[in-house]
């Protein structure tokens, strides 16, 4: 019988009906992090804060999106954020200030208090200009939109290598030779 330690640290991608932007950041999170050997270390999710496609696969314009770039996607289905999500992820990164304020009210309509940090994706990719991933739902914009997720995951990424490595339970030498590895990923064939 093996034994798999809990990961050390926990990401929540969230944004409306977690078909097209957040099953897209997870996605991108999780080959980072297989491509960095930090699987063990961290474990990612993604939820929406609306039910309306509750069990259903990413949406076929992520999907194309993913396929183009060799994601992985089995087992991406669409759920709704709940109560115990808060307690359980260390952070919670919502696509847009829209469900940023959705996650605030069901905190409060839930009666709870989050386990981590609560923030946009954005917020640690300043350089892209914007801190909302627009929504390709009606637009179809799921090229451009990759571009901004893959921004942001690579920035959040850089973020806790370079100033929380403890969170992953690296040491000062393995997170700077993890972050030369990141500069030269990328998710595209």
């Amino acid at each position: 019988m093996s034994f798999e330690p809990e990961p050390k640290l926990r990401v929540l991608f969230v944004c409306m009906g977690n078909i097209c932007r957040s099953p897209l950041a997870e996605m991108l999170f999780r080959h980072y992090v297989q491509a960095l050997g930090l699987e063990g270390r961290v474990r990612c999710d993604s939820a929406g804060t609306g039910n309306w496609h509750v069990g259903e696969p990413p949406c076929e314009g992520t999907l194309t999106t993913a396929r183009r770039l060799g994601l992985r996607w089995e087992g991406v289905r669409a759920r709704q954020i709940g109560p115990r999500d808060f307690d359980e992820f260390d952070y919670i990164l919502a696509m847009d200030r829209e469900n940023l304020a959705a996650l605030e009210r069901l905190l409060r309509a839930y009666r709870v208090r989050p386990r981590g940090k609560i923030d946009l994706l954005l917020a640690y990719a300043p350089h892209v200009g914007t801190d909302e991933v627009p929504d390709p739902y009606f637009d179809g914009r799921h090229e451009e939109v990759y571009v901004y997720i893959d921004e942001g995951v690579r920035a959040f990424l850089r973020h806790l290598l370079a100033e929380r490595p403890n969170e992953l339970g690296l040491t000062s030498e393995e997170a700077q030779s993890a972050l030369r590895r990141l500069e030269a990923l990328r998710a595209r064939p």
